[in-house]
């Protein structure tokens, strides 16, 4: 008798679900629901936390973190302990996706910062930690939020040929181009001098 769940059908499942959670637009329900209006008319129309703060509410704003963040790491663990380490990347990818992509939104989401961090947390604390203390110390230096995330997401498949783990090269160097494309606009300000600081 063949098998109802192949793991080829698995996989595909896990990315269905990866991508459903990763594409709930949290920023733009927290607004609504903290009577902050729509997020789409204010700043620069993002749903992420940078734009949330842009409302002035810092609570909405690291709430949108969180819940961000916590949409990656989540789907990655469910998926290791219920499938695989192959089910756990490929859901993670897919929860990016969602968050950057998501059908609800006519696919024009976020930038996908939070949510890779906590793919990248998620799947490796260590790894996790390094790109954390990369955004904290050009963020620290520069006052961009969008460079320091940039240097992070580009530094980490770079250092993990050098600290020998190279499972994960694969997801941190797409995750890496996928966060370089939504930040165009960013670098072009950077270069331009125009991006808006932290605190700004």
């Amino acid at each position: 008798m063949p098998e109802i769940v192949t793991p080829i059908t698995a996989l595909i499942l896990w990315a269905v679900a990866g991508y459903i959670l990763g594409s709930i637009p949290f920023g733009i329900i927290l607004a609504k629901l903290m009577g902050l209006g729509n997020l789409r008319d204010i700043g620069s129309g993002n749903i992420g936390a940078t734009n949330v703060l842009r409302t002035g509410n810092k609570k909405a704003a690291v709430l949108t973190l969180l819940f961000d963040a916590g949409k990656g790491a989540a789907i990655v663990l469910l998926a290791r302990s219920m499938a695989s380490e192959d089910a756990a990347q490929l859901a993670g990818l897919a929860a990016f996706l969602g968050h950057c992509f998501p059908v609800w939104l006519k696919f024009k989401g976020g930038k996908g910062v939070a949510t890779y961090f906590g793919i990248v947390f998620a799947l490796s604390p260590f790894v996790g930690l390094i790109a954390g203390a990369i955004w904290l110390a050009v963020a620290a230096i520069s006052r961009y939020s969008s460079l320091a995330a940039l240097m992070a997401a580009g530094w980490i498949p770079v250092i993990l040929i050098f600290i020998g783990n190279p499972q994960l090269f694969v997801l941190m160097a797409i995750l890496a181009a996928l966060i370089y494309i939504r930040h165009g606009q960013n670098i072009q300000r950077l270069r331009a001098g125009t991006e808006t600081k932290i605190g700004k």
